[in-house]
């Protein structure tokens, strides 16, 4: 059960909008869930496969973590759950009594008793106790922030220890309080109290032009809070029309809106040129998306993306977010660019960030998690908006500050009107 306001503790379970067996992807309405403030639909962040519904329709009361549903990665066997219950997850809390609004988010519920011996066989990952999707990380271990710092220092491996919090979340605690399973206390006294990371061939080149770009390019910041409601019912119209010819993620449309905004305000599609004395202002769009891989940031290039539909562009980035993984991409589809994009929006505790200019470029955009704010409705109420904080960087040098503002403002008009991409 997700906590949808401030103050909430536990919710209705409205109606299932995804049955067992529907496929999953980010923005898609989940449920509905009644909230202490209103009826709001919980819309899915990440993609997956609704395996099993634990809580039905008109179940009242549900405490704010408790389990509600189980989603599995892609091709794995949901028949798995077919007998998987509440009790198989870990169990369920009663909801916690109301407490101040600052104090309601870190709200945890209680821990409860193991899973009985004889739960149905599930996946290893879930060990006993149900995550939520927020809660799920790559490689399957799922520790707060402070015990990945001290187990890093320490040199402990966390996969060597179980979680006592939320979820199975290894906490600090667990971490100060582990003990490997064989060899001596002379021999954990003996651990190293740090670890040593050659640096890649990759990591040097990243902090070398990230470096040189804090320190040559005089960077300037531009905010702007952009209303994706239409954009996000669009994208859904689409999916949902494309017999399964393509999937439009968020990043596609943005990708596509800043190329538009690039060709509307084309200083910003520059790099400065001091060597040379010159403003080398670009004619093409070809779009940089930043990309996590094992080994450090890509940046791979979506060649021509203003020339691009929503569907050809979905597909570039497809194949080269695999081929950078991968570590297969070309020279010619990482080298270059005009403008950059880095998507944060997968993780919705990123609201907002700043990015490092791309050297030679003159300007990227950092994109946060889609939020819903309360805003102003027609009739003077509240109504709930679904809003994402971008964040343009520009070089000063080439892109002057009204012109950065400029910029912000036509990405703005084609976000917020999404039919403009289609033309």
């Amino acid at each position: 059960m997700p906590a949808l306001s401030p103050t909430m503790t536990a919710g209705n379970v409205g109606t299932w909008q995804k049955k067992p067996g529907d496929v999953l992807s980010p923005g898609d309405v989940l449920v509905e869930i009644e909230t202490d403030k209103a009826q709001m639909d919980f819309e899915f962040q990440d993609d997956g496969v609704l395996a099993k519904i634990l809580k039905q329709s008109g179940e009242k009361d549900v405490a704010v973590g408790n389990p509600i549903a189980v989603i599995v990665e892609e091709g794995e066997d949901i028949s798995a759950f077919a007998d998987f219950t509440l009790a198989d997850a870990g169990g369920e809390s009663k909801p916690a009594p109301p407490k101040q609004e600052e104090k309601s988010e870190t709200s945890e519920p209680k821990k409860e008793a193991a899973p009985a011996p004889s739960a149905p066989e599930q996946p290893k990952d879930f060990e006993g106790k149900l995550r939520t999707v927020l809660e799920r990380e790559e490689g399957g271990i799922y520790a707060s922030p402070r015990a990945k710092a001290y187990a890093l220092e320490k040199g402990i491996p966390l996969k060597d220890i179980k979680g006592t919090g939320v979820g199975g979340c290894i906490t600090e605690a667990d971490v100060k309080n582990y003990k490997p399973a064989s060899g001596s206390a002379a021999t954990a006294a003996a651990a190293p109290s740090s670890v040593d990371i050659p640096l890649s061939a990759m990591r040097k080149v990243i902090a070398g032009r990230l470096t040189e770009s804090k320190n040559t390019n005089p960077h300037y910041y531009v905010q702007s809070s952009l209303s994706v409601g239409k954009l996000l019912k669009l994208r859904q119209a689409l999916n949902s029309s494309a017999n399964g010819e393509y999937r439009l993620s968020v990043n596609d449309f943005i990708i596509k809106a800043v190329a538009t905004a690039l060709l509307k305000v084309p200083q910003v599609n520059s790099s400065f040129r001091e060597a040379e004395g010159i403003i080398k202002q670009y004619n093409t769009v070809d779009i940089s998306v930043a990309v996590a891989t094992p080994v450090g940031l890509m940046t791979p290039i979506v060649q021509n993306a203003h020339a691009k539909g929503l569907a050809t562009i979905s597909k570039d980035v497809k194949s080269l977010a695999a081929k950078a993984r991968d570590g297969k991409l070309k020279p010619e589809e990482y080298q270059g660019g005009t403008f950059t994009i880095s998507n944060m929006g997968m993780n919705p505790a990123v609201e907002r960030f700043t990015a490092i200019i791309n050297p030679p470029q003159a300007g990227i955009l950092a994109v946060g998690a889609v939020k819903k704010v309360a805003i102003e409705g027609k009739d003077g109420g509240v109504e709930w908006d679904e809003q994402i904080v971008v964040s343009g960087s520009f070089d000063h040098r080439a892109v002057d500050g009204a012109v950065g503002g400029d910029f912000m403002r036509e990405l703005k008009k084609v976000v917020e009107n999404p039919l403009e991409l289609l033309l």
